[in-house]
């Protein structure tokens, strides 16, 4: 990790920028995967299963007998642990349902808002070096909380046609109505366009590598939503005197171990903290089965010290993390001062990975600095919001010159003809 002393504001802009990758030839070769899948559907993502993950695939869809016999290669203990992550997840999500709530603006005007569940959605769970299940959870629990009507599920197969039995077990439990055996971009332009064996889908959730975030971008131009605009992971630690060392260089470690283009920041207002973390960093480093991609992460990440505790809050939000950790026992002081992060964690005992697994909060967060303008998924992630009114004669009456003079202000005459008509039959 780079260090900076004290570093002026001036270089804050430079510093807060994330690694940056050849990208020249990406967008080319997603949209041509794109239009391959729009044009030929199953039979592109046939060929691309067998070109990009190694096997010769005879059908798209996981049956129930894989999803049974998956079942039996799931420990009991990590089921159980599955288990306990769901509620809590479930019960967080379940807390920000929204009862509609009529409001009457005038007398005789009533005006209300519903959610409704979005009716299909789609999930795309990565399932290369790290299969991540946690993921499932965190998106088809809230799809179910909010009523969707279909989960559809994209996730790569192994060199043998078969998908990792956590990810099998956990999208059937949690309600997940099809599952799919098909990754990368390819997997978001099936759920884009549709094919014969894929449904279309009006929204499509989940992280993946950067084909997957170009395919999400490019999707929307075709009238699909998606969860965020997102890059690679990322953490940025502010870490005082009261922190513990060791957790704060675990806690590095965790997001430096996602990918090499993840990045990790630690701030502090103490030398010797930052010099302590990076020796810690180090040697937890060399027991990583995942080291050599968390050391290429290491090298893209920084720390900066910094005078007080104050100007590394002030950092942290000109830099709007992913996740921020406040490794401190007086982190709840800085609670009011936080306005750029996509999820935060008080204290010394509040790791990342609680929120990654098993606290209730939603992993699925804002990356590349879009914490500036962008929430987490949460259950409004899966809902649209439509709009109630009802007028009575009285209601017309008391807003109804007021609309004929703003429409013919406008000079729309059949907006205001629609008010006059109804005014002149109610007083007639």
């Amino acid at each position: 990790m780079k260090q900076y002393d004290n570093p002026d504001q001036k270089e804050w802009l430079d510093l807060c920028k994330r690694a940056q990758f050849d990208k020249s030839t990406l967008d080319e070769a997603v949209t041509n995967i794109l239009e391959d899948v729009k044009e030929n559907k199953d039979a592109a993502l046939f060929k691309y299963a067998e070109r990009f993950d190694g096997v010769k695939l005879t059908s798209l869809t996981v049956t129930q007998e894989e999803i049974e016999a998956a079942a039996n290669e799931v420990s009991e203990d990590l089921k159980q642990a599955i288990v306990l992550a769901k509620n809590n997840i479930e019960k967080f999500h379940e807390s920000q349902k929204e009862a509609p709530q009529k409001i009457e603006t005038t007398k005789g005007v009533e005006c209300w808002r519903k959610s409704v569940g979005i009716e299909k959605v789609g999930l795309y769970i990565p399932g290369g070096t790290a299969p991540l299940f946690s993921t499932i959870l965190m998106l088809a629990i809230p799809a179910k909380v909010a009523g969707c009507k279909e989960i559809v599920l994209c996730t790569p197969p192994n060199k043998q046609g078969k998908v990792n039995p956590a990810i099998l077990y956990t999208a059937n439990l949690v309600g997940v109505t099809q599952i799919f055996k098909v990754g990368g971009a390819q997997a978001v332009g099936a759920m884009t366009y549709g094919t014969e064996t894929i449904p279309q889908v009006y929204k499509i959730f989940g992280p993946g590598n950067q084909y997957v975030t170009k395919a999400k971008e490019l999707a929307q131009q075709s009238g699909v939503a998606i969860d965020m605009p997102a890059g690679p992971s990322e953490v940025l630690v502010i870490a005082d005197e009261t922190c513990n060392p060791s957790f704060v260089a675990a806690d590095l470690l965790s997001q430096a171990e996602h990918g090499v283009d993840s990045q990790v920041i630690l701030l502090s207002d103490s030398e010797t903290v930052i010099s302590e973390v990076n020796k810690e960093v180090e040697k937890q480093l060399a027991a990583l089965p995942r080291n050599e991609i968390a050391q290429k992460a290491l090298e893209n990440s920084r720390s900066l010290y910094f005078s007080d505790m104050n100007t590394c809050i002030e950092f942290s939000n000109e830099y709007a993390p992913e996740h921020l950790i406040i490794a401190s026992e007086k982190a709840d002081d800085f609670i009011d001062k936080i306005t750029n992060a996509g999820s935060v964690f008080l204290g010394n005992y509040s790791c990342e990975s609680a929120g990654d697994y098993a606290s209730g909060t939603n992993h699925t967060l804002p990356t590349y600095g879009y914490a500036k303008n962008y929430s987490g998924v949460s259950l409004d992630s899966f809902v649209k919001k439509i709009t109630f009114q009802k007028l009575s004669k009285e209601g017309i009456n008391n807003i109804g010159n007021a609309i004929e003079l703003m429409a013919e202000a406008e000079g729309l005459q059949a907006h205001k003809n629609a008010v006059t008509l109804r005014l002149k039959a109610i007083n007639n």
